[in-house]
């Protein structure tokens, strides 16, 4: 006889309504893959509450057509180039990538007829390089040893060659990456919480998600906490993630304007975390996220009992990107 696992609360959609199913099989058109960018759901994590007063949502990113957050700054940093001329037809886009804004470059370059060119170190997921290449993204690979850093540091030398060539966007120094979260993801946030709100967390690499989410949320309302989570170490396993003390520090990373506190984050916590969202709750995401996540946990149980708190963290893609996948077959044998 097969038995269930006990849930302290039933799932959320036995309880939708009509006119939810009716919002949510409504079509919707677009004149462009990038259109579709934003506008992510946002899921309450009730089995990962301490108590039904404190309540845990997490903003779906992975849910972005590029299936992560850098689909946001990615899109923002490429359309403010095409405005404002620095990206013209004759130009390659270059920048450094772990991986997944490569990816979200790669699908806005595709949709926009941009040429793109990244640099990215060569101990990446193979998932993230055969994305990438899919979309006819060209490669060039910095040394493993030397991590997101190293990319950075081989980006700026190819750009210093040949700086007509190319339109190096520099996620790591770039406003338009933070102000993708002010006019969007902060947006999104406050539309659907409003004044429940009081926690926001999120784990930082080029920090473009805490600084302009954090820039919003503090301008709305001073009192929400903007909480940061980066690795507790340089020798770290939370792939996209910087330990800033021993990393070359983004230019936009100005924690002064908005961030409340900065958490250290241990691996294994993160990654428990992680597992725990996908056995209990159906969510399959990756390491970053997990990292988010168990900042949220934490917070969530640092609330004083009688206290009623809201926290929002991100999901910045999915688990299975750090797979290693099968490549594109051209012929098969049934």
């Amino acid at each position: 006889m097969t038995t269930m696992k006990a849930r302290r609360h039933p799932p959320a959609v036995l309880a939708l309504d009509a006119a939810a199913a009716v919002r949510r099989a409504r079509a919707t058109t677009a004149t462009s893959i990038v259109d579709l960018i934003g506008g992510t759901p946002l899921i309450r994590l009730r089995n990962l509450e301490p108590r039904p007063d404190v309540e845990i949502w997490a903003k779906a990113e992975f849910m972005n057509p590029g299936g992560s957050v850098k689909d946001r700054a990615a899109s923002q940093m490429i359309r403010d180039g095409l405005a404002d001329g620095r990206l013209t037809e004759n130009k390659i886009l270059i920048d450094s990538t772990s991986g997944n804004t490569g990816v979200a470059y790669s699908m806005v370059g595709a949709a926009l007829g941009v040429r793109v060119q990244l640099v990215m170190p060569e101990n990446v997921s193979a998932a993230r390089k055969q994305i990438t290449q899919a979309y006819g993204t060209e490669l060039i690979y910095s040394s493993p040893m030397e991590g997101s850093d190293g990319a950075i540091r081989l980006v700026r030398e190819i750009v210093d060659r040949d700086p007509d060539r190319y339109f190096y966007p520099d996620q790591y120094s770039n406003d338009s990456n933070w102000r993708a979260h002010y006019l969007g993801t902060g947006v999104e946030i406050l539309s659907v919480l409003g004044d429940r709100l009081t926690h926001f967390v999120t784990g930082i690499g080029t920090t473009g998600t805490v600084m302009g989410t954090g820039r919003r949320l503090k301008e709305t309302r001073r009192e929400i906490q903007v909480v940061a989570v980066e690795p507790e170490d340089a020798l770290h396993g939370l792939e996209g993630l910087k330990h800033m003390a021993s990393s070359i520090v983004p230019a936009i990373w100005k924690p002064e304007v908005c961030v409340d506190r900065i958490m250290p984050m241990p691996t294994e916590e993160a990654w428990d975390v992680a597992d725990r969202v996908a056995a209990d709750e159906g969510l399959f995401v990756g390491h970053s996220s997990g990292a988010g996540l168990a900042g949220a946990v934490r917070l969530a149980h640092e609330v004083p009992p009688g206290q009623r708190a809201c926290i929002v963290c991100v999901l910045c893609d999915r688990g299975d990107r750090y797979f290693t996948p099968l490549k594109w077959e051209k012929q098969y044998e049934w």
